[in-house]
């Protein structure tokens, strides 16, 4: 069986195709870093990283893209607050230091690059520039909006008419549209102080100082990186309209080129019958899970539905989850413990047990390629763990050969695969450290990027005296542990 994936834009189940054979590349729309992440994030990251993992596992080089949204009015709205910081920039630096934190928590690869919006206002401009020479946007009051009129495939994502749409935008903006449904790429600061209240960044452009509208931001992060054409474009389920949507227009407006080829989008999670918000205050931190039920828990209960249906978060489906990881995680230390000792025996053969793994690599590569089931992927490791406890617990000496091949699946699958961090030769703790190393140079560079030179030297001191030889490079900083 090939991969298959759910295409909103067609609303078909699809041959799964990437414009390179050996390569793939992959958009995620990420995080407003306003607040603290919660679980409705984690959701999409943990799937996002699952889909890049079985992407590598069947041979393709994943170039992975995520962005974080750090210029925002939701960001400027935490100013002054809870000494986060004087500036839009603090207080977005801050959370992204808290979310990169809570990435590495969850044991997600990481991508190729982490775009943010503040860096990437050049090439925002530009595309803007595109668009109006083009005749797809209009000054209006000194900002740019984009005319949804001339683009005749407006609405094929979310399979909306225009004349059916609802209007886009603040009220403010309403008279200096041509069409209600018409969207902001460029916001004046002098004709709407609102959206850069104090603290908030602006920057000079052709149309005067303003900011970048939402849309637009990630159309020149993700063609920046990775060219005109996605391959796979990944987001949330309540960003299909307006975000998604706009982004198809204005992009293709742009290029004349496909934006994405094909586009998934994350069910929600829920909570008490509504989606799971930093808005309605229904949230559950990361961290705060992560404290309470443990990272790889948590990062089952997020794989044990699919991406795209229904999920409903409460402390009984966690702890569901938590009885779920420890039985995979006993499975895989008995098959360890057996496979290791003076009891597994070479000449000793166990039909059933050869026929489950089999079963179980067949299953798990079947449940994956049927667009990315994690769900019955999970199924099929949990059935190979009740294998190996029936030959255990029926035997007294064990089959070498098919224990060999339980713990190689439970290691490729469910660690490479699904990424649960499994027992066993103190790789993890290797990986653990590096990974806190990465977080400390990364809020190194933030620091040097604020001017805080000294506190950066003082971090890169400190990881020294600890026997972390940190060298800075033309590609960025490098370490190597004494």
């Amino acid at each position: 069986m090939t991969l298959e994936v759910t295409n909103t834009l067609t609303g078909e189940r699809e041959p799964f195709e990437p414009q390179d054979p050996d390569s793939v590349l992959l958009y995620y729309c990420g995080l407003t870093v306003s607040d603290f992440a919660h679980l409705g994030h984690a959701r999409s990251w943990v799937h996002v990283d699952a889909m890049h993992r079985w992407l590598e596992h069947l041979g393709y080089d994943v170039r992975h893209v995520e962005n974080f949204t750090d210029v925002n009015e939701k960001i400027v709205a935490r100013v002054g607050e809870d000494e986060l910081g004087d500036s839009e920039g603090e207080i977005a630096r801050h959370f992204i230091s808290e979310t990169i934190e809570d990435m590495r928590s969850l044991n997600l690869l990481r991508a190729e690059v982490y775009p943010r919006v503040s860096e990437h206002v050049p090439e925002i401009i530009d595309l803007v520039e595109t668009l109006t020479e083009k005749g797809y946007a209009y000054e209006s009051n000194g900002s740019v909006y984009f005319d949804v009129t001339e683009f005749e495939e407006y609405g094929k994502l979310s399979n909306q008419k225009i004349e059916e749409m609802e209007a886009q935008g603040e009220e403010s903006e309403r008279s200096e549209k041509r069409h209600p449904a018409d969207f902001a790429l460029w916001k004046s600061g002098e004709a709407h102080p609102d959206d850069a209240p104090a603290g908030g960044q602006t920057w000079d452009s052709p149309w005067g100082e303003g900011r970048p509208g939402w849309h637009i931001e990630c159309s020149a992060m993700s063609t920046t990186h990775l060219g005109d054409t996605l391959d796979v474009h990944v987001g949330g389920q309540d960003l299909v309209f307006p975000h998604h949507e706009n982004e198809i227009a204005q992009s293709e407006a742009a290029t004349d080129q496909q934006f994405a080829k094909y586009w998934l989008h994350v069910r929600l999670l829920e909570t008490g019958g509504e989606k799971m918000s930093s808005s309605l205050q229904n949230y559950f931190t990361v961290r705060n899970a992560v404290s309470e039920f443990g990272p790889k828990a948590v990062r089952m209960f997020l794989l044990s539905t699919a991406y795209n249906n229904r999920q409903t978060y409460s402390e009984a489906t966690l702890d569901e989850a938590v009885e779920r990881w420890e039985r995979l995680d006993r499975g895989y230390d008995r098959a360890v413990e057996a496979l290791d000792s003076t009891d597994a025996r070479t000449k000793v053969e166990d039909a059933d047990l050869r026929g489950a793994v089999e079963r179980t690599r067949e299953e798990f590569a079947d449940a994956m390629n049927d667009d990315f089931n994690t769900r019955e992927a999970i199924t099929a490791l949990l059935e190979l763990v009740s294998a190996v406890n029936r030959h255990l617990d029926e035997r007294e000496e064990f089959d070498y050969r098919a224990l060999r091949e339980a713990v190689d699946s439970f290691e490729e699958l469910g660690e490479r695969v699904l990424g649960f961090a499994l027992a066993g030769d103190g790789e993890g703790d290797v990986e653990l450290l590096d990974e806190l190393v990465e977080l400390v140079l990364d809020v190194r560079e933030q620091e040097r990027g604020a001017g805080n030179y000294e506190r950066a030297d003082d971090l890169r001191d400190e990881l020294e005296a600890l026997g972390v030889e940190v060298q800075d490079t033309d590609s960025g900083a490098e370490f190597r542990v004494e």
